[in-house]
């Protein structure tokens, strides 16, 4: 019975796969979303939304999508990492699309947290993302 419940050999973890850009954009959403250690139910829906809508995904592959970004994000590199990924692959005009839906899930849940700020502002610097179109964005997704 202990055996079982206490078996010698844990079984073998799945290996996380390479990060993609789908992949690293869905962990930097989950990041900016964690970043104040309140993931909430509002935020979950804005990542599927944004995930869908960027990759043309159904709900239910947007929702495994996303869950798989979760476990990314939580073992996976840092952010820097992810970032490049995305500056190599995307134009920077792109980029800016992709800042603007960072904006909506850290407003999502309703609450502008300083932490999910702090977090976003420096996604959005390893972005290349420029202060003045960094604060248009913001000015645009508050207004």
């Amino acid at each position: 019975m202990f055996e079982r419940l206490f078996p010698k050999h844990p079984p073998k973890k799945k290996p996380l796969p390479e990060p993609t850009p789908q992949l690293a954009l869905g962990a930097l959403l989950v990041r900016i979303a964690m970043a104040d250690r309140n993931y909430q139910a509002a935020e979950v829906g804005a990542i599927d939304k944004i995930l869908a809508g960027t990759f043309s995904l159904k709900p239910l592959e947007a929702a495994k999508l996303r869950a798989t970004c979760e476990a990314l994000e939580r073992h996976a590199p840092g952010t820097p990492e992810f970032t490049k990924i995305l500056r190599e692959t995307i134009p920077y005009m792109d980029r800016l699309g992709l800042a603007f839906s960072m904006w909506q899930v850290l407003l999502s849940d309703g609450d502008v947290n300083e932490l999910e700020e702090d977090t976003l502002h420096q996604i959005e610097a390893a972005l290349d993302i420029t202060p003045a179109d960094s604060a248009d964005i913001k000015s645009r997704v508050l207004g």
